[in-house]
């Protein structure tokens, strides 16, 4: 994709607008993008930021409950909405000439969402439940306990669904308090893709959302996490049959430098993944998955980095293979994360690497849908350059670059080790 097709906007009230038009064929999609997420809670609100967001679908005086999917639908389109730590985002991608839509749904709930008692309180039980069922997660569980103890000050430190004793305690008027804070279009990013024609989308997103005040939006936290000072470790125990083990590292941010190696690390390690989102894509030939899964030590392995606006977690984990322990998958993970600071990466391995995050950011971005998904996640980073420079900044990486990331990060300071062990396996840790 080619930067200079993009159009760039800031309306008076503050709203950035970004727009690529692509005529492939007679598709649109819309994204509204809001500067707040986990990252933007305080203790005894933790969870707002996700909750505020199915409260979005809970009708407007316009648009009441249900309205909104069903017209989507009727029209022949898609929506949703996600939470993450440090953003909310509102789509809907759907026939070109119906995409204002979309603009009137958002335009909308921007401002008048009904926050209604009585939909809050059927909401809380939704969440809780949802918050419930990922206990039931061994893998939920371990990441929660390993980011509690990786974040002591930043607000990194909760999951984005929040904290039970918050979620049963908060009040209609706390969740609309959020909103209001930060659901302001001086705080959003507007995003369009697709078949329409640039300066006639511009008119219709400044008609539609031009008259919205702007809002004094709280600011950013500023509670940075102090440096590592030495490993940490966290074991939890729990029902099921199955153990598994993690090994995380504080890492670099987006827009920090070292974190182009560190995706090409990832590949090396347990195949690239869709920029943080869409999940790692496992080559079978990667060391991990040969070391561990073919090694008959574990069953399956993941990991990874996610690009953040402050420095965040990464590392690998594996789910252990019955008859192992984890302490022997632990060895066999950290064996590898030696072997790649210790040893220089063939020039075939990293070769190899290199072509499966470029193949994968190729993948990941194919779509109008997914094009105005990254469009909008860069300026959520930084700017809409950062996913267009995010090729270039990756043939830049050298295999020594690699290696260098790898005994910066994987420091035994820098370290948290995590092991979910089943009860059954407390006795003798088998």
């Amino acid at each position: 994709m080619d930067g200079t097709q993009i159009v760039k906007r800031q309306l008076e009230n503050g709203l950035t607008v970004v727009l690529r038009e692509v005529h492939q064929a007679p598709v649109a999609s819309f994204w509204l993008w809001y500067r707040v997420g986990s990252r933007n809670e305080v203790p005894g609100r933790t969870g707002a930021s996700h909750w505020v967001e199915h409260m979005l679908f809970k009708g407007t005086p316009t648009f009441p409950k249900g309205t909104i999917d069903r017209l989507i639908s009727r029209e022949g389109g898609v929506s949703n909405a996600m939470t993450w730590i440090d953003w909310t985002t509102y789509f809907a991608t759907l026939p070109a000439d119906r995409i204002e839509l979309a603009l009137r749904i958002e335009a909308d709930r921007m401002v008048n969402a009904l926050f209604d008692p009585d939909e809050v309180e059927a909401e809380r039980t939704v969440i809780i439940s949802e918050r419930q069922g990922s206990e039931n997660n061994p893998r939920f569980r371990l990441a929660e306990a390993i980011q509690a103890i990786a974040f002591r000050v930043h607000p990194y430190h909760h999951m984005v669904i929040g904290d039970m004793a918050d979620l049963k305690t908060m009040s209609r008027d706390d969740l609309y308090r959020h909103y209001r804070a930060y659901y302001v279009p001086n705080n959003a990013v507007a995003v369009a893709v697709g078949d329409f024609d640039g300066e006639a989308m511009l008119g219709q997103i400044e008609a539609l959302f031009g008259s919205i005040p702007p809002g004094p939006v709280p600011p950013p936290p500023r509670r940075e996490e102090p440096p590592p000072d030495g490993e940490r470790r966290v074991i939890l125990q729990g029902e099921g049959t199955t153990a598994y083990v993690d090994l995380s590292i504080r890492a670099p941010r987006a827009l920090d430098p070292d974190y182009f190696p560190m995706i090409v690390l990832d590949a090396v390690m347990v195949g690239s993944g869709g920029l943080g989102m869409g999940g790692t894509t496992t080559n079978h030939t990667t060391r991990l998955y040969r070391r561990l899964v073919e090694g008959e030590l574990a069953t399956a392995v993941y990991g990874g980095i996610t690009p953040t606006l402050d420095p965040y977690l990464g590392g690998y984990g594996a789910t252990v293979r019955t008859g192992h322990t984890p302490e022997e998958v632990e060895a066999a993970i950290w064996a590898e994360i030696e072997r790649v600071k210790q040893e220089p990466i063939s020039e075939e391995e990293f070769a190899k690497a290199l072509k499966q995050a470029r193949a994968q950011f190729a993948y990941s971005s194919e779509s109008v849908t997914s094009q105005a998904r990254w469009l909008g996640f860069a300026e959520m980073m930084d700017s809409y350059e950062w996913f267009f420079t995010y090729l270039d900044r990756l043939a830049q990486v050298t295999a020594e670059d690699v290696r260098r990331v790898a005994q910066t990060y994987f420091d035994r300071r820098n370290l948290i080790v995590g092991w979910y062990v089943p009860e059954e396996r407390r006795d003798d840790g088998r």
